[in-house]
C-alpha cells in the first residue's frame, strides 16, 4: 500500500557502494515502475552518483521510467579507473599512493562522465534543482542532497545545505558533479576534492560514507508533523561482521607491508558501523529495502555484464518484495503517531 490518497509521491535515500551502487538503480527502479516519484533524493558515494541523476531527470518535468534510470546509469566502469603517472608503477606506485592518502585514481573520468550526463539532463548547479516547497527550511529546498566528510573541519557536510553555513557560499551557484564527486572520494580509492570556502580556506572533501554511509534520517521532517509521504532508503553493502575486504577490498594492497588487521576493520566500521547499528531501529528496518549484492565487491569495476545485469535484478526484486509488504498506514500509527495535544 502507498501514501494515502491517490498520491504516490515519496522520498528516496540510496546508501553507499561503489559499483554495488548497480542494485541501487534495480531498486530505484522497481519503484518507479510501481508508481512512485521522489519529490527529493538523499545520497551518499553510489547513492549520490545514482541520486544525482534520478533528482536530475524527475527536475525535467518528464514521467521517467525504471528501464529509462537503468539505460541514464548505464556505464562502462572499467573507464573510471585512471591512475596517475605514479600510481601506475605496479605494487611500489599503488601502494605509494595509499600510504600517502591520495588516492590510487584521479577520478577526473567519472567526474567528467557526472557532469556531462547531468548537463544532457538540462542540469549544472544546485540552482537547477531547486524546489517551490514552503514547508521545508530554505536552506533545504532542492531535489538532492549528496553527504560529503570534511576532514579539515572534522565533521560530515550535506551538500547543497551546509555551503553557505559552512563554506559561506551561493548554493545555487555550486556545481552538483562536483559536490557528487566529492561524495564518492572513497579513500584511498579515489582522490580527495578541495573547497575553497568564501574565507579563503580549503578543505578536503571525502567520500561521505566515512561518516554516514546510509543517511536514511536526513529527509525526516524535523517540525514534529507527520510525514507527507514515505521516506524509503536502499542499501547495499553487507553487514559485519563479515571479511573487512568485503567493504573495502583495495586494503589488501596494504598487506603488502604487512598485516593491518585493525587498521582494516577500523576503517570498515568507519563506513558502516554507524549505518549498521541504525538498521537494527525498528522504524528504520521496516522502510530499508536491502539488497543482495554478496556476489560483488565494492570495487569490482571489471564486473561482467551478466554478473551487472544480475545485481540489478536484485535490486529490482528486492524492491517489489519490500513493497509486497509495504503499509504506510501501519507505518505511521506505529512510528510517527500525532503528539498529544
Amino acid at each position: 500500500m502507498t501514501a494515502s490518497g491517490d498520491s504516490k509521491e515519496a522520498d528516496l535515500v540510496l546508501a553507499g557502494g561503489g559499483v554495488k551502487g548497480i542494485g541501487l538503480v534495480g531498486a530505484a527502479s522497481a519503484l518507479i515502475d510501481a508508481g512512485y516519484t521522489f519529490h527529493r533524493v538523499s545520497g551518499t558515494s553510489a547513492g549520490a552518483v545514482v541520486g544525482a541523476i534520478l533528482a536530475a531527470a524527475t527536475a525535467s518535468g518528464e514521467p521517467v521510467t525504471g528501464e529509462q534510470l537503468k539505460k541514464l546509469t548505464r556505464i562502462d566502469y572499467k573507464e573510471f579507473l585512471d591512475p596517475g603517472v605514479l600510481e601506475n608503477i605496479p605494487i611500489v606506485g599503488q601502494s605509494w599512493a595509499l600510504l600517502r592518502g591520495t588516492g590510487l585514481y584521479r577520478g577526473d573520468r567519472v567526474h567528467q562522465w557526472i557532469k556531462d550526463t547531468l548537463a544532457a539532463l538540462g542540469i549544472s548547479t544546485f540552482g537547477d534543482l531547486q524546489i517551490d516547497d514552503d514547508t521545508l527550511p530554505l536552506n533545504r529546498r532542492y531535489r538532492l542532497v549528496v553527504t560529503v566528510t570534511d576532514v579539515t573541519t572534522g565533521q560530515l557536510v550535506r551538500l547543497p545545505w551546509d555551503f553557505e553555513r559552512v563554506y559561506g557560499l551561493d548554493p545555487n551557484a555550486q556545481s552538483v558533479a562536483d559536490a557528487v564527486r566529492a561524495s564518492m572520494a572513497i579513500p584511498f580509492f579515489f582522490r580527495p576534492v578541495s573547497l575553497t570556502s568564501a574565507a579563503g580556506m580549503t578543505s578536503t572533501l571525502v567520500d561521505g560514507g566515512v561518516l554516514s554511509n546510509f543517511p536514511i534520517d536526513s529527509l525526516d521532517r524535523t517540525d514534529g508533523q507527520l510525514p507527507r509521504w514515505p521516506t524509503f532508503g536502499v542499501t547495499v553493502l553487507p553487514n559485519l561482521p563479515a571479511g573487512n575486504d568485503d567493504v573495502i577490498p583495495h586494503l589488501r594492497l596494504l598487506r603488502l607491508l604487512g598485516p593491518p588487521h585493525l587498521f582494516e576493520s577500523v576503517l570498515s566500521t568507519m563506513l558502516v558501523g554507524r549505518d549498521q547499528a541504525y538498521l537494527n531501529q525498528p522504524w528504520v528496518s521496516v522502510r530499508a529495502i536491502r539488497v543482495d549484492s554478496t556476489d560483488v565487491g565494492v570495487l569490482d569495476f571489471d564486473l561482467l555484464q551478466e554478473d551487472i545485469e544480475a545485481l540489478h535484478r536484485n535490486g529490482y526484486e528486492a524492491a517489489q518484495a519490500f513493497l509486497s509488504t509495504w503499509n504506510w498506514e501501519s507505518y505511521v500509527q506505529r512510528f510517527r503517531p500525532m503528539p498529544p495535544g
